[in-house]
């Protein structure tokens, strides 16, 4: 019998290439999707991780018909898996009055929403049919309350979260279940960036190994690490003047061309 097999999107840096190496330690099987297929390749010879451990499926999740098509593509290849963790995302500062940073909105929902919801897709039948399976999507603290200059982010943030409650709902009693991991602040190329205070930083390995932890919990829902847990409570009781006046002065998210 093959052992289990997780497939994870943007496995290329950060969080995903943190939980493929993971996975990978624990003896399991992984399926790495991105859009820069060689350096993902080199990362698995790295490893001395051979074909029967590790493939590789280059895809860009804002393009459907290719993440749909990767998604197809492991099934029959690698065969179907038993976690799909759908971590693909960007960050991005935006200005409402800017034109130009409408494309920055779009381009974010692009990736971080309609990308998880195809990432998902071609696995749900058929997990549903087996009567088994695990779909892992990777929110934010920054989806609980708006930020400033942090608008498309947060806004994304918050639709996956929602969404993903969505899914687990509909999911219930199929043997699907649907997992919601909420990452306060990781030490990745997406928050290296940023100009304000960060507390409870993570590196991404000490992240990946407790969110691996949280999956095979069973959990559905889970905000690592557990202080920002108690942040994330905290944040969504303040009143609108306290959290307002809370945020005053705050550093913003860096735009495209900052």
């Amino acid at each position: 019998m093959s052992p289990a097999l997780a497939y994870i999107t943007g496995a290329s840096s950060g969080i995903g290439q943190a939980l493929a190496l993971r996975y990978l330690r624990a003896g399991w099987r992984v399926a790495l999707v991105a859009r820069r297929a060689e350096s993902l390749q080199a990362w698995a010879a790295a490893q001395g991780a051979g074909a029967d451990r590790v493939r590789v499926f280059a895809a860009d999740v804002r393009d459907v018909d290719s993440i749909v098509q990767a998604g197809h593509d492991c099934t029959a290849q690698f065969g179907l898996p038993d976690v799909v963790i759908a971590n693909a995302g960007i960050s991005m500062g935006i200005d409402t009055a800017d034109r130009g940073d409408l494309e920055v909105l779009r381009t974010t929902f692009e990736t971080n929403n309609i990308g998880m919801v195809a990432t998902f897709h071609p696995f749900l039948a058929p997990m549903r049919q087996r009567g088994s399976g695990r779909l892992v999507g990777i929110a934010s603290v920054s989806g609980i309350r708006g930020l400033p200059g942090h608008g498309a982010y947060c806004a994304s943030k918050a639709a996956v979260i929602s969404y993903l409650e969505t899914l687990r709902v509909e999911c219930r009693g199929s043997g699907v279940q649907v997992v919601t991991i909420v990452p306060g602040y990781v030490d990745t190329p997406l928050t290296r960036g940023n100009r304000y205070a960060m507390p409870f930083m993570l590196s991404a390995e000490a992240f990946a190994e407790r969110a691996g932890r949280a999956i095979e919990a069973g959990a559905t829902y889970r905000v690592i690490p557990w202080q920002m847990g108690v942040v994330a409570k905290l944040l969504r009781l303040l009143p609108n003047p306290v959290y307002d006046r809370a945020l005053a002065g705050r550093g913003r998210k860096r735009r495209r061309d900052e």
